[in-house]
């Protein structure tokens, strides 16, 4: 058997390749699974673009110098089982590497998920190294893994920058700034803060992703980009910064007086992640990282594991329940199936190109002629 990855280059994140390499035997305790199918998302691309600062690469090792392999969330099925508390055919949900398959050595196993102890995985946060047993896992519902895969990930990030927020009292702003606001994330986080009385979720969008982000209905105003000034310069306000545009972050700070708070949470434009003085020398606030293990160990210290779980879940299950209403969905599934459709569906979430109602569903242990 062999596994084929896509392989980005590090440092120049538009140049990919298809690398197939023969599988090594499995070692005592190991187990081997196919990874099914994969969301690829803005956020995703975060990944690479923060993969050296914040150890995104190490997750998953190339093994070749200059090159690394994306992490990403999806489904995937154990073909192959030498640890005795985990079957051939078991279903899990997890963070993978972009590749058709991958080796995990299962440990503190609970019916509801286990933790790969693989040693270079040991030292990165433990959020990402769960892998979630489909037959006991409270957030997994069948027939909707593609838009579990597309916005399980995102929506605990969003649901942990609300209540970060909330914790700290919205940092007495009333009005929340949203960059990027037909992103996933970002309209995840809407959801939630849209529930929250005395605040005004404002997303911050392009011309064109105007009509999608107020079909929605969880954004109080749409604003573009160019019309800042739409907005009163004296209003205690949070800034939500889900794109990484230095030029926008500059012209937010410059603009409002009465800046509370200015959360950084990704970049989705890449282009801008380097924009001169992005995050550095502006008025107001320090641009802060918003790091979401970090939240979700200090709430599961204070609430207990079981009620994070719970408020988490029943987070999860309201949203999905909107996204997928059947008359008026916001998100639809497209597949790439195959080394040459993956490669092409990656170069255009990386350009931020396409329609913001599509998700796209990736694999590379299938192939298909319509891609």
């Amino acid at each position: 058997m062999s596994t084929t990855s896509l392989l980005i280059r590090k440092d120049q994140l538009s140049t990919t390749r298809l690398h197939t390499a023969t599988d090594e035997a499995l070692a005592d305790g190991q187990v081997r699974v196919r990874i099914d199918s994969f969301a690829l998302t803005s956020n995703n691309i975060t990944y690479a673009a923060f993969g050296d600062a914040m150890s995104y690469w190490r997750f998953f090792p190339s093994g070749e110098e200059g090159w690394g392999s994306i992490p990403v969330w999806g489904f995937a099925s154990v073909v192959q089982s030498l640890h005795p508390g985990v079957p051939v055919g078991e279903r899990l949900y997890g963070y993978w590497p972009m590749a058709s398959s991958t080796v995990l050595s299962p440990g503190r196993l609970s019916p509801e998920r286990f933790t790969d102890m693989a040693p270079h995985r040991a030292e990165l946060p433990a959020v990402y190294n769960q892998y979630f047993r489909c037959a006991s896992d409270p957030l997994y519902t069948a027939g909707t893994e593609d838009i579990q895969a597309l916005l399980r990930p995102l929506f605990i990030t969003s649901w942990l920058i609300d209540d970060f927020m909330a914790d700290n009292d919205f940092f007495g702003a009333n009005a929340m700034l949203l960059s990027s606001a037909s992103s996933k994330t970002a309209y995840g986080t809407a959801f939630q803060m849209h529930k929250r009385e005395g605040i005004e979720v404002i997303g911050l969008t392009s011309p064109a992703n105007v009509a999608f982000c107020e079909s929605l209905g969880c954004y109080d105003r749409v604003v573009t980009y160019d019309a800042l000034d739409s907005i009163a310069a004296d209003t205690p306000c949070v800034y939500v910064d889900f794109a990484g545009n230095g030029t926008l972050r500059n012209a937010i700070h410059e603009r409002f007086a009465n800046l509370k708070y200015s959360s950084s949470i990704g970049g989705t434009h890449v282009e801008q992640l380097a924009a001169k003085g992005a995050g550095k020398d502006l008025p107001g606030p320090r641009a802060t990282l918003f790091f979401a293990p970090a939240q979700i160990k200090k709430r599961t210290t204070e609430w207990g594991p079981e009620e994070f779980g719970r408020r988490m879940v029943a987070a999860w299950h309201d949203f999905m329940a909107t996204v997928t209403d059947a008359k008026a969905p916001w998100l639809h599934a497209e597949h790439h199936n195959g080394g040459v459709a993956v490669q092409a569906a990656y170069a255009q979430v990386l350009a931020g190109k396409g329609d913001p109602r599509t998700g796209h569903i990736l694999s590379l242990c299938k192939e298909s002629a319509a891609g």
